[in-house]
C-alpha cells in the first residue's frame, strides 16, 4: 500500500502530533472494534475466533520488526515483558541500563536488584555501548528514547553484545513501525502496540530469540500459554506451549481484533517508507526551529509558553521531562509541520 493511500485511513479533529503517546486508530480497525462491541452487546462473541485475529497480529508484527511469527509472544504491557527478561538473570549478574530510559524498562531490573540480588549498573545513554564489558550479563535499553526521540545505535549494540557475549533486551515501543529493528539480532525485543503501531492499549509483543528461550521463565503463565489452549484448560500438570507462545499473556480480545487491520496496514506500507516520511517531517520542523537534523520521528523542544501556544492552536502534543515533545507519523503532512511551527513562533 502506498503511504498516501494509507493516510486516507486516518481521521483527526485536530493537528495530531502525539503518536509517541497514543497512535491514531485507522478506519478499518475502528469498524472492527465497533462490530465486536455490537457482537458483545448481542451476546454473539466467539471467543475461539479471536485466535485468528491474534495470529494475524503476530504475522504482521513479525514482518514489521523483521522476525518469524513463531518467535512472537503476545502480552499486555512492556513491563511484563521486562520481567521475562529479568528471569534470565541470577544473583550477582550485572545488567547495564541507561539512566534516561523509560521506567517500564528500568523498574523491573531495579526491583530485582533489591529482591533477587542482581546488580544494576546505570550509565548515561551516550556512554552505554562503551560501558558494555565481558562481565556484563545483559544490556536492557530502549531503541528510541521516549523523552526526546534519541535513536540508539542498534547496529552498534548488536556488535558490542556479540563481541562480549552479552544478552540484549530492547524496548522497541517508540520505534516499531517507523524504525527498522531486525529483531533477530537481539535476544529479546518488546513493544507496546498503542503508540506507533496504532493499536488499542492493552496489546504488546515480545520477540524471543530461541538462543535464550531456555533461560527464561514465563511471568504468570496462564491458559493462553498452554500447548492446547482450548482442549486442555483444566487440571495439572503444567503443559506450556513450545517456542515463544509459552510466554503469551491471556489476551484482551477486543485489542487484538482491532489490532489486526492496524498492524497489517503498517506492514503493507512498510517500515522504510514510514521512516522516510516521518523523519522528513521531523527534520522539516527542526529546520524551521533552527535545530540540526536528526534520524528520529519525534523531537523535544523547549519553547517559552510553547504549551499554551500549541493548545491555543488545537495541536496535540506531549509534555515530557520538562520539555515539549512533538511526534510525526505516517498520517501527518507538511501542513502539520507548518501549523506547529506557526503556533510555537506566535506571540503568547
Amino acid at each position: 500500500m502506498q503511504l498516501n493511500h494509507a493516510q486516507d485511513e486516518f481521521e483527526s479533529d485536530l493537528c495530531y502530533l502525539n503518536s509517541a503517546t497514543v497512535g491514531l486508530v485507522p478506519k478499518a480497525a475502528r469498524k472492527v472494534l465497533e462490530a465486536e462491541v455490537e457482537a458483545w452487546r448481542r451476546g454473539r462473541v466467539d471467543a475461539v475466533a479471536y485466535d485468528e485475529d491474534i495470529d494475524r497480529c503476530r504475522r504482521a508484527f513479525a514482518k514489521i520488526v523483521g522476525t518469524q511469527e513463531d518467535r512472537v509472544a503476545i502480552g499486555s504491557q512492556v513491563s511484563v515483558a521486562t520481567e521475562v527478561a529479568v528471569s534470565a538473570l541470577s544473583a550477582g549478574d550485572e545488567v547495564l541500563l541507561a539512566e534516561e530510559d523509560f521506567t517500564s524498562v528500568l523498574f523491573p531490573f531495579l526491583q530485582a536488584q533489591e529482591t533477587r540480588g542482581i546488580r544494576c549498573r546505570v550509565v548515561p545513554l551516550a556512554h552505554l555501548l562503551d560501558e558494555v564489558k565481558p562481565s556484563t550479563a545483559m544490556v536492557a535499553v530502549s531503541a528510541v528514547q521516549s523523552a526526546d526521540g534519541r535513536v540508539l545505535d542498534l547496529d552498534g549494540l548488536a556488535q558490542v553484545a556479540s563481541d562480549n557475549d552479552v544478552m540484549t533486551f530492547v524496548d522497541a515501543t517508540q520505534a516499531a513501525s517507523w524504525l527498522p529493528i531486525d529483531a533477530d539480532r537481539f535476544d529479546l525485543v518488546a513493544a507496546g502496540a498503542y503508540k506507533w503501531l496504532c493499536c488499542a492499549r492493552g496489546a504488546a509483543f515480545l520477540v524471543v530469540n530461541p538462543r535464550i528461550s531456555d533461560r527464561l521463565t514465563p511471568v504468570g503463565p496462564g491458559w493462553y500459554a498452554g500447548q492446547d489452549r482450548w482442549n486442555a484448560i483444566y487440571r495439572p500438570p503444567i503443559r506450556l506451549a513450545t517456542g515463544a507462545r509459552r510466554f503469551d499473556v491471556s489476551p484482551a480480545w477486543l485489542c487484538w481484533a482491532a489490532g489486526a487491520p492496524a498492524l497489517e496496514l503498517l506492514a503493507d506500507v512498510g517500515v522504510e517508507a514510514i521512516q522516510r516520511h516521518n523523519v522528513e517531517l521531523t527534520n522539516a520542523f527542526r529546520a524551521e526551529m533552527g535545530l540540526e537534523p536528526s534520524n528520529s520521528a519525534f523531537v523535544s523542544v523547549d519553547v517559552k509558553s510553547g504549551e499554551l501556544q500549541l493548545k491555543a492552536h488545537d495541536i496535540a502534543f506531549a509534555g515530557r521531562d520538562g520539555r515539549i515533545r512533538l511526534s510525526f507519523h505516517l498520517y501527518n503532512t507538511m501542513e502539520h509541520v507548518g501549523l506547529a511551527v506557526d503556533a510555537l513562533k506566535s506571540k503568547p
